[in-house]
């Protein structure tokens, strides 16, 4: 090791104890310990362009342990992503592009949001997915334009997250060679000493899925770093997974290799001595970085513009030969034509029989599948049931990059994060699926989707008590009011072909925001008054007789809403006249004009019922203190769906009695 190259690894790690320091709050820990394998694999074995930080065939470096933020950002800062010496003195405050853990699209240079443990390693085995499945759809021999590493570097914290083992059994299935994992090992948790939680053999683990497995016995040795990830490189048939043995808090005197040394400020005194330590110049000053330092990285960085420059060339020579394939690109790689799906009559096409929202979602997939060339996507061993499966599009293996079926296996938390690495990488759109029920394994990877704007599709099916004889374990109560109350998603749960076709016209279209569709098991008609209207999230599905006399407005979604077009009629026998309105996106309906909102809930008319087999949180805001719902107070239970639906109150005749007692 070089002295510059000494002197570079040292100012990353002075640099992010500055930040911690001046914040008062931050993770001196990892910075200090990581920052020669981070700097050793960034400065000579990573290809990247801070001139472009989005440049298509980058190398992608996860932090999955967030937490050292400081880290990455000293580095960003170096090699020149635009972060100046003042965004590091604004670490952690508000407003700063240096927030406490990484945020995508708020920081260039940053791939993913990262903070909850783990989190990073699967949506890192999505990019390797995604560079897999590229690669195979668009390179032609002599014309590699799609080569490029997933790099991710995490902690003892990240391999004993549930996650990353999901993750990594069916990273190593699929034999994603061009994944790489950097494990941060120092043997140190916040409690002290990882033995006393996490004895496991983590390599002979990662052996058994199926990785490559390398040790590098001193953090510091950037050679031995180097020797391992070229190691890790050589390997084409397996992703690799390398051991790094470092120390917490190196450098630091009083905190090194001690628990303390993980999340909170070394202290003034500390700082210093960690300075003189480390042989800085002028231990005293605070954001001290000598120039030839900054003259180094720049040295580093221009290495990553040559590297953008001879494929720019390569792609140009490949775009004159392969023009369809390019088309192909550009249109994999652009917006998806709202207006032009809008206008397709054979898409938003249905036949008049009831059906399950599930199946009339397949049937939308396999419309899709033709008309948006990047979508792609499966579920956690269910697609029979989930009706996810897109015919003639081929399996994604080992064998088989090119296949846009995707085969989860029962992993529901890492299906999650992979369809986040997948939508992170660009050049497709994912969706997910599972049981509706298994929707709270998915939460923290969707709420992290939602956190990043990313339009991942979720398709949940099982939507209500209409699960029936699996019982109360397999039938969703809560799990609707939890996924409404999460900022930036739109769940949609449609009533019909028509609705369906909306839900899945809103997943495709949309740019920042997931979408969860929640899909049923049973079968229901198909209603004469639902249209595009259900993009706006409520609409009129069916007007009482004389809407400027209308009684009252019952309120639906999903299954519930022909429901209450049967209550509807009941009332009326009894000279009761009421509107119907389908509610299938509460936040889409939000989203309206005002005028529009009152235009289907006028404010003058109070007696509403909303219609829900789920629970009735979240209904309050449109019934009012004057109106009542008819949705679950409990759990199911375990009989034929049509049973439950009556043995719980969806049925015409009770919908009706409840609006007649608001009234």
């Amino acid at each position: 090791m070089g002295a510059i190259d000494t002197k570079c690894v040292n100012a990353i790690r002075v640099l992010a104890v500055d930040a911690i320091q001046k914040a008062k709050s931050g993770h001196p820990g990892l910075p200090l310990g990581s920052a020669a394998m981070a700097y050793e694999l960034w400065a000579n074995h990573m290809n990247h362009n801070p001139k472009n930080p989005d440049w298509a065939n980058r190398d992608r470096f996860v932090l999955s342990g967030g937490h050292g933020s400081a880290m990455l950002y000293s580095l960003l800062h170096y090699f020149g992503y635009g972060l100046t010496l003042e965004d590091l003195k604004n670490f952690r405050q508000d407003g700063s592009l240096t927030p406490g853990h990484p945020e995508y699209r708020h920081t260039a240079g940053v791939e993913a949001t990262t903070g909850p443990l783990g989190a990073g390693m699967g949506m890192a085995v999505g990019m390797a997915m995604a560079e897999a499945h590229l690669a195979a759809q668009f390179n032609r021999p002599g014309y590699e334009i799609v080569d490029h590493y997933t790099f991710a570097l995490g902690g003892d914290g990240c391999l004993m997250e549930g996650i990353s083992s999901e993750a990594f059994s069916l990273a190593g299935t699929l034999g994603l060679s061009k994944l790489i994992v950097l494990y941060d090992s120092n043997k140190i948790s916040i409690e002290g000493s990882t033995d006393i939680a996490f004895t496991e053999n983590v390599e002979e683990r990662m052996k058994a899925f199926g990785f490559q497995t390398l040790t590098v016995e001193d953090g510091n040795d950037l050679a031995a770093i180097g020797k391992a990830i070229e190691a890790a490189k050589a390997d084409k048939e397996r992703p690799s997974f390398i051991t790094v043995k470092t120390q917490i808090g190196y450098g630091c005197p009083a905190k090194q290799g001690k628990a303390s040394a993980h999340g909170e400020p070394l202290g003034e005194e500390n700082v210093k001595a960690l300075k003189e330590n480390l042989g800085w110049e002028k231990p005293e000053e605070s954001f001290y970085v000598p120039q030839d330092v900054y003259d180094h990285y720049a040295a580093l960085a221009a290495k990553g513009a040559d590297a953008e420059a001879a494929w720019d060339k390569l792609f140009a020579d490949y775009s004159a030969k392969f023009p369809k394939e390019r088309a192909l690109w550009d249109a994999c790689h652009a917006p998806v034509d709202a207006k032009k799906l809008l206008e397709n009559d054979a898409y938003w096409a249905y036949e008049e029989k009831p059906n399950a929202t599930r199946a009339l979602s397949g049937t939308m997939i396999n419309r899709l599948k033709d008309l948006v060339p990047q979508l792609i996507g499966g579920s956690a061993d269910l697609a029979p049931s989930t009706k996810t499966y897109m015919k003639d599009a081929g399996d994604f293996s080992k064998e088989n990059y090119a296949g846009r079926n995707l085969h989860f296996g029962v992993r529901e938390l890492a299906m999650a994060a992979i369809g986040n690495g997948l939508a992170l990488h660009g050049g497709l759109r994912p969706y997910v699926s599972t049981f509706f029920v298994f929707s709270d394994y998915t939460k923290p990877m969707l709420r992290l989707a939602a956190l990043m704007g990313l339009p991942v599709t979720y398709v949940f099916t099982h939507d209500s008590i209409g699960v029936g004889e699996d019982g109360p374990t397999h039938e969703p109560i809560e799990q609707l009011a939890m996924l409404r109350a999460t900022p930036n998603v739109n769940v949609f749960r449609p009533a019909d072909a028509m609705e369906t076709a909306a839900g899945w016209y809103l997943a495709v279209t949309s740019e920042k925001t997931p979408t969860v569709l929640v899909l049923t098991r049973q079968n229901l008609p198909q209603l004469a008054g639902s249209s595009k209207d259900a993009l706006r999230g409520g609409y009129v599905v069916s007007e009482a007789k004389d809407a400027s006399k209308m009684a009252g407005i019952l309120i639906a979604s999903g299954s519930e809403v022909s429901l209450t077009i049967e209550a509807q009629e009941a009332l009326a026998k009894d000279g009761i006249d009421v509107r119907v309105v389908s509610m299938p996106c509460m936040d889409l309906f939000e989203a309206q004009s005002e005028s529009y909102k009152d235009s289907v809930l006028p404010k003058k008319v109070r007696a509403r019922v909303a219609v829900e087999a789920l629970s009735d949180f979240g209904w309050g805001k449109y019934v009012g203190l004057d109106g009542a719902t008819v949705c679950m107070k409990g759990f199911g239970a375990s009989a034929p769906a049509g049973l439950l639906f009556k043995k719980f109150g969806f049925t015409a005749e009770h919908v009706a009695e409840v609006m007649k007692g608001t009234l």
